[in-house]
């Protein structure tokens, strides 16, 4: 049996999953077509950016609300992702227990769910925010489902860099939920995470780059030395930290903040040539997944602090 073709005894002919599930397995296993880890770090930046925009704490029925649309969002995105992935994913150990490759969910019903959430995304917006946030969220679905998944996933090892574009469009929405309009803050933030993708899911490629391999993705771990990986960390890392400086002036950002994203960039800058030492030292073990959980602290202190900046402001 192909590990992508749903299971008889979990299917029926109309592709949606059969009473012989227990109703809190077939939950779970929505839940998990939405990547509900991912979305958790592409929220992180939400609320941060909101309250930035707003020079205080915004609205709590705003942000809520727009937690909900960016969850419905990314929920969509990732489950359309994994509809048109099922093929490769049950080639690979990382992804091996996914709902459609179990046989938990069929490929009808995920398609379905997934159109279902992102049409909802963009109707939410529409109706509790404004026009620019619903446009953004659209945007943000069609570059990763087709941008990324369908073009570039399978064909280029710059995948991540211009796929990860998509999860930085959290950012412009919430700011323009907040504005009804964008600015110079927002687009540097943009940046921030733009770069700062890279140096996180390299890392995690290197990890897994068997199963890349196995799978026929050609992400830049499989199919490029790892001194030339390193370096490309470096420099990805590099532009990270210097656009997340450059917040400072875009938006009249306190000392504070300056100082927390000097202090975390030099952190991160230290690790990513650390990661490049390593390589040249041909040591068997180049821990790059020190650099992936440190990215994630990364993120998750620098949008603090800007969170915290505006309250500083006398």
């Amino acid at each position: 049996m192909s590990a992508v073709e749903p299971r008889p005894d979990r299917q029926d002919l109309t592709g949606v999953t059969s009473g012989k599930l227990p109703l809190p397995k077939v939950i779970r296993a929505y839940i998990a077509l939405t990547k509900p880890r991912i979305i958790e770090l592409l929220l992180v930046t939400t609320v941060p950016t909101m309250i930035l925009a707003a020079h205080g704490i915004p609205s709590l029925r705003l942000v809520l609300i727009t937690l909900v649309g960016g969850y419905l969002a990314a929920g969509g995105a990732n489950t359309l992702n994994m509809y048109l992935d099922r093929d490769i994913d049950g080639l690979m150990v990382r992804t091996g227990h996914r709902p459609l490759v179990t046989g938990d969910v069929s490929p009808r019903a995920a398609l379905g769910f997934g159109l279902i959430l992102s049409m909802g995304s963009v109707a939410w917006f529409a109706v509790f925010t404004n026009g620019l946030a619903a446009a953004l969220t659209a945007a943000a679905i069609l570059m990763y489902v087709v941008g990324y998944t369908l073009i570039l996933k399978r064909r280029t090892p710059q995948n991540i860099v211009w796929g990860g574009a998509a999860g930085c469009m959290q950012i412009l929405i919430g700011w323009s939920a907040v504005t009804g309009s964008l600015t110079w803050a927002p687009l540097v933030l943009f940046g921030v995470v733009f770069f700062w993708t890279p140096p996180h899911y390299w890392p995690l490629s290197l990890r897994f780059r068997d199963d890349y391999a196995a799978a026929g993705v050609p992400m830049l771990p499989v199919v490029a030395p790892l001194s030339r990986v390193a370096r490309e960390i470096i420099g990805y890392s590099w532009a990270m930290v210097i656009t997340s400086l450059l917040l400072v002036p875009a938006a009249g950002m306190t000392a504070f903040y300056l100082v927390v994203a000097a202090v975390l960039g030099a952190a991160f800058l230290w690790e990513a040539h650390g990661l490049l030492r390593r390589v040249r030292r041909g040591d068997l073990d180049v821990r790059p997944m020190r650099l992936f959980h440190g990215s994630i602290s990364y993120l998750a202190l620098l949008f603090l602090a800007v969170a915290i900046d505006p309250f500083l402001h006398f």
